[in-house]
């Protein structure tokens, strides 16, 4: 099997000496490094199923919200996976040819993403998508990638219960995020009764059925004595809030999503329900929904993420730079958008690794992938398709900042099907 010749960036997976020495011959004599590397692999080999790719160009897509309540929380996706093709592209691209993007807006309704990706997919035969954020967008396209054998990127913590060989997960699952942070919570808040409240759809609610199930059977570490739901772009919180107040909770753990982020957080500082007074554990704000929060609506509350801007590596002050570099000085960066810069590099190097944009090839091929200098820390592709990560807990500063707190000692092992929890 042959591998590709261009010089490897940070994030790619790297070639043995000799095959790079050999590569670096081939490109001198060609005088053209991008032409060179296409001619080692010609499209009727690296193309047998009619995707979109030429001699010169590869086509992906890109699938997510830039309009509705879900675009607070997915524009920095859609920036950060454009980051990663544009340095691609800079390094000169995969297997010779540039990646072009077609955006599609799934415009935070669940059936607009099932039409967008089938459109991506069989009109324009696009070779892999990154995108999706809620687990109800991704539950509404999966029966197509299915269908039509695509391969999607899908970069955001989730709550597991799936496994597809059709989808990349770049995200946390349910033991890497509500097991880790509930189980820190406990030890370190001696947290022991805990009020449950998502957004009204697939994740939040399966997430709190984990959550239900592991504080008071699996992991015993006490007592449910509130549980809450409400409609995505849901702007009225005072119902729920004087329900927590009765309740007086040890933890509030959250998972409301996109713009309710905003009520939510404001609402409970009015009500004087704040970081100084109660513990509260959310496994959805990040940097990303912090520009819309406010620091000074969050200061004191945690989150349970595998990455934050503040992650205190080389890795990650690249990537904080270069992002910046391209977004502006006052860009922030969440922890769905760092597992969206993942997407693009994860499936470079899985072409590359079975020198070919075939669907069944590249998926073949990713087992076992390392990104060594990705952001968040090195990362492992599982069998299983999710990653092996590290989780952590920060605090929320008045800056809209976090400061990391807790990190778990080493890689946790993606488990999509935990027992007892099903």
């Amino acid at each position: 099997m042959k591998k590709p010749s261009a010089p490897s960036h940070p994030l790619a997976t790297g070639l043995q000496r000799r095959q790079v020495l050999q590569a670096m011959g081939a490109l001198s004599v060609a005088g053209v490094p991008g032409l060179a590397l296409a001619q080692q692999f010609p499209t009727a080999k690296v193309n047998t199923t009619k995707l979109a790719v030429t001699d010169t160009e590869v086509i992906v897509g890109q699938l997510h919200s830039s309009s509705g309540t879900m675009a607070i929380s997915e524009t920095g996706s859609i920036q950060a996976e454009q980051l990663a093709i544009d340095q691609i592209n800079a390094m000169g691209g995969i297997l010779g040819r540039k990646i072009k993007v077609i955006k599609e807006d799934g415009a935070s309704d669940w059936p607009t993403f099932a039409e967008k990706s089938k459109k991506l997919l069989v009109n324009d035969h696009v070779a892999a998508v990154f995108g999706c954020w809620t687990s109800a967008s991704r539950k509404a396209v999966l029966p197509v990638f299915e269908k039509e054998n695509g391969l999607l990127y899908y970069p955001t913590f989730y709550e597991g219960l799936e496994q597809s060989k059709n989808v990349i997960y770049t995200g946390q699952e349910a033991t890497q995020q509500i097991i880790y942070g509930l189980d820190w919570g406990s030890k370190e808040k001696k947290a022991k009764t805990f009020f449950l409240v998502g957004s009204d759809y697939i994740w939040p609610r399966t997430s709190m059925k984990i959550a239900r199930k592991h504080i008071e059977s699996v992991g015993k570490l006490g007592k449910v004595v509130g549980e809450e739901y409400y409609p995505l772009g849901n702007t009225n919180f005072n119902s729920l809030i004087n329900k927590i107040k009765v309740a007086k909770p040890d933890c509030i753990f959250a998972a409301v999503v996109g713009g309710s982020n905003v009520a939510f957080y404001k609402q409970l500082k009015a009500a004087g329900i704040t970081g100084d007074k109660q513990f509260l554990l959310t496994l959805s704000v990040t940097e990303d929904e912090m520009t819309g929060v406010g620091g000074e609506n969050f200061t004191g509350f945690y989150s349970s993420m595998k990455y934050f801007q503040s992650l205190d590596n080389e890795n990650n002050k690249k990537f904080v730079a270069a992002f910046k570099a391209k977004y502006g000085k006052d860009a922030v960066i969440g922890d769905v958008t760092q597992a969206g810069y993942l997407g693009p590099w994860l499936w470079k190097a899985a072409v590359e690794k079975a020198g070919s944009f075939d669907v069944d090839k590249v998926v073949a091929a990713s087992p076992g992938i390392e990104l060594k200098t990705a952001p968040e820390g090195y990362v492992k592709l599982h069998e299983n398709h999710h990653l092996w990560s590290k989780s952590r807990i920060a605090i929320g500063n008045k800056d809209g900042t976090f400061k990391v707190v807790a990190e778990s000692p080493k890689l946790i092992e993606p488990d999509p099907f935990p027992k007892g929890y099903q």
